[in-house]
């Protein structure tokens, strides 16, 4: 409640000062272009991700995963395969309390289809330092285009809280020349 509530309690029907019709104007326009700009920027800023998702059952995404893994493994570490697919091939990764499963081995300037997708919690597939980040929910599978421009290991991070062992929820992308 004001101080002194205006004579005319119909204030909408007061007319309007013309400095504030010209803010009012400038903060319309500026709100069109950051919306229009919010849109082109996905195509012209090299940022943002373009993914397909589809739905899938959890059971079938983890027979996917497998069959995989077990088709291109080369080694395994600490109880994890490690699996080196051909350059182009699709790729699957799997995210499970407390773990992303398996680990991968790309060729540096090959494409790749990384799939992702969780068989219990909502995850966060976070791949660092590169700074991609995306959710990954049970009954859906994710798929980005990923092409690695430098050799190395790249870490993988859980970003979104899944449980007490959140914390240790990682993995890794090996890049080789």
């Amino acid at each position: 409640m004001a101080i002194s509530p205006p004579r005319n309690r119909l204030w909408w029907n007061e007319p309007i000062e013309r400095v504030e019709i010209g803010w009012i104007v400038v903060a319309f326009l500026w709100g069109l272009f950051m919306f229009f700009f919010m849109i082109a920027w996905h195509f012209i800023g090299g940022q943002n991700l373009s993914t397909e998702t589809y739905r899938i059952k959890p059971p079938a995404y983890e027979e996917k995963v497998v069959a995989f893994a077990e088709k291109y493994q080369v080694a395994e570490e600490d109880g994890t395969p490690v699996v080196r697919p051909p350059a182009g091939e699709d790729v699957y990764l799997l995210a499970r309390l407390w773990e992303w499963w398996p680990l991968l081995e790309l060729k540096k300037g090959q494409s790749y289809r990384i799939h992702l997708s969780s068989l219990d919690w909502q995850h966060g597939f976070s791949l660092q330092p590169v700074n991609i980040n995306i959710s990954v929910h049970p009954g859906y599978e994710q798929i980005i285009t990923l092409t690695p421009t430098q050799a190395g290991e790249f870490g993988i991070a859980c970003n979104e809280y899944c449980g007490i062992g959140h914390h240790m929820m990682t993995g890794r992308i090996r890049v080789v020349e």
